[in-house]
């Protein structure tokens, strides 16, 4: 899992290096060039804001399911102490 991240981080930081280099770069007049400076940051501000709203979606996906799990196997082992105890109880009733 770090290893994806690292791999998206780093994907996300070229992109974000290579358009400000390629936007100062290019033959433009300041206006333009600033203009297109602000239209990326919105962009991206766009993008960032769509993908925390991904990952909180995630995230909240990740915990109902690990809950569900949870409480699944707290269910089962509550039953078997239960049935455990009752076995338990009904050998002390034998001897």
């Amino acid at each position: 899992m770090c290893d994806k991240k690292d791999t998206l981080l780093a994907f996300i930081l070229g992109g974000i290096v290579g358009a400000a280099i390629g936007v100062l770069y290019a033959p433009k007049s300041g206006r333009e060039t600033r203009y297109n400076i602000k239209r990326f940051g919105e962009e991206f501000a766009d993008t960032v804001n769509d993908l925390s709203d991904d990952f909180k979606e995630t995230g909240r996906k990740m915990y109902e399911e690990s809950r569900e799990k949870v409480l699944s196997s707290k269910d089962k082992i509550d039953e078997a102490l239960a049935a455990g105890k009752k076995a338990f109880e009904k050998y002390a009733k034998e001897d």
